[in-house]
């Protein structure tokens, strides 16, 4: 189905609307790694990634992401060659002001706590903003209304990339979770799988993806900072 919102971000949003910008080094992190803890620092339960391209080397940039709130602002995650740059769009009768006294503070925080951590630690922690991504991943391709056979396998990577972080599944209501990944998939399963997700399950499903992503977001926050 067509992004609508992307298409409005590519053609008019980037182009005309005013924006705040920072840009932070990677050293000494590769640029994958600040890419993911760019990519949770600018999430929230209210905003949708619309758009998310990565880079097949984990030591390059060359990473994208787009992000949609429901304060009609657009936040874009880009690697460049040094640094990764934050920039968030906003239309005329409001500021861009966060990401400068907000997104880019905690940023910088974040990044000087990961490092300090346990490798094992960054990477179970990366590996759970993976599944944040994949969440978000699927409740776009919901809101899209797209075919039921690419929402199956999204709901699937989700769950299967959060079998195994220990992080995860150890922590509380994690079996929850699972529980209603696995609902979902039998659902989603036992559809047509070339026709569009029905308009009758959207909510119901866009309603546990949002609960399951605040979950996500509290966990790797409470083990980040």
């Amino acid at each position: 189905m067509e992004n609508r919102l992307l298409n409005q971000f590519n053609n008019v949003i980037s182009t005309q609307w005013s924006f705040k910008e920072v840009a932070e080094p990677y050293t000494p992190l590769m640029p994958r790694a600040l890419f993911e803890l760019a990519y949770h620092t600018c999430n929230s339960v209210t905003m949708r990634n619309i758009f998310i391209k990565l880079s097949p080397s984990e030591e390059k940039g060359g990473f994208q992401a787009t992000f949609y709130s429901n304060s009609k602002k657009f936040i874009s995650i880009e690697g460049l060659d040094d640094v990764i740059r934050l920039r968030k769009y906003y239309p005329e009768d409001s500021t861009g002001d966060k990401l400068i006294t907000e997104i880019q503070p905690l940023l910088i925080k974040r990044k000087a706590e990961f490092i300090k951590k346990d490798k094992q630690i960054q990477t179970q922690i990366l590996k759970i903003i993976l599944v944040e991504r994949k969440l978000d991943e699927c409740a776009n391709l919901v809101m899209l209304k797209e075919i039921n056979r690419k929402i199956y396998f999204a709901i699937g990577d989700a769950r299967e990339s959060a079998a195994v972080v220990p992080i995860f599944m150890e922590a509380d209501g994690a079996s929850l979770v699972q529980l209603a990944l696995n609902k979902w998939m039998t659902t989603v399963q036992n559809l047509d799988q070339e026709k569009f997700f029905p308009e009758n399950l959207v909510s119901g499903l866009l309603k546990n993806l949002m609960q399951i992503k605040k979950w996500i977001l509290n966990l790797i926050s409470l083990n980040l900072d």
